[in-house]
């Protein structure tokens, strides 16, 4: 099968509608009140200062938590496992099996129901998305951490989800890596999935993002058309974080 096979449309899923999101642990309000509507496909980036509820908002859209408070609904429809299902997340720590590279896709088919005559060729169809075909047979846990990632993604791609989320998924990755990982979030939009990434890297925001979700105390701050967002911040907390300045 050729790459453009794997071609869906993420609208199935969309719009994606936050309705007073709330989580609370340890007394302590991590997600505010959060109301959010992402009704096209593209590429969304939620960013703020660290400890702003980044990554605890993903996990909520992605059902990986629930929320204290507050509705999240994908197309009008609470999330749900046949919902989870359609979507799929890479951590910023690559997260593989004991197996080779191939084996760790074919391995997560199996777990999502994908008959035994499909998995090795949508395994390889990702490999060769994510250039790790040669590597299919070496184990994953040798692979670089730019490969590993890659990997990863590859792994999620593989699924085909409708929706695709990242958490902070080049922090720890030289120039060479990050490049790979941007080109296949790239390509993934192209191909109709909706990604949802987390980054604290200003300039890959800027290269990857259409909208700008930027968060702080667990609210959100500003949701902004990214050209916008980078030309003029409405908010004085979001344009100290763009110039660099210490937000409290």
């Amino acid at each position: 099968m050729p790459p453009e096979e794997l071609a869906l449309t993420s609208d199935r899923l969309l719009p994606l509608e936050l309705k007073g999101l709330s989580l609370v642990a340890g007394g302590r309000r991590l997600i505010d009140g959060v109301d959010l509507s992402l009704e096209y496909p593209g590429i969304s980036v939620i960013m703020g200062p660290n400890g702003a509820g980044k990554s605890l908002l993903l996990r909520l859209m992605h059902g990986l938590m629930a929320p204290t408070k507050g509705d999240i609904l994908w197309a009008g429809i609470p999330m749900n496992g046949q919902i989870r299902r359609r979507q799929a997340m890479v951590f910023q720590k690559p997260v593989l099996f004991r197996r080779t590279a191939a084996a760790n896709i074919t391995h997560a088919l199996g777990l999502r129901g994908v008959v035994r005559s499909e998995r090795l060729p949508r395994a390889y169809q990702a490999l060769q998305l994510a250039g790790l075909e040669s590597r299919a047979s070496t184990p994953a846990r040798v692979l670089s951490g730019g490969e590993q990632q890659r990997l990863c993604l590859a792994r999620a791609l593989s699924l085909i989800p409708d929706v695709l989320f990242l958490d902070e998924p080049t922090a720890s990755l030289d120039p060479a890596s990050t490049l790979a990982i941007e080109r296949l979030l790239i390509d993934a939009q192209h191909r109709g999935i909706k990604v949802i990434v987390v980054t604290h890297d200003v300039g890959q925001a800027r290269r990857l993002a259409q909208d700008i979700i930027f968060l702080h105390h667990g609210k959100i701050i500003e949701h902004q058309p990214a050209p916008r967002f980078f030309r003029e911040p409405d908010s004085d907390v979001a344009r100290a974080f763009m110039a660099g300045r210490l937000v409290l």
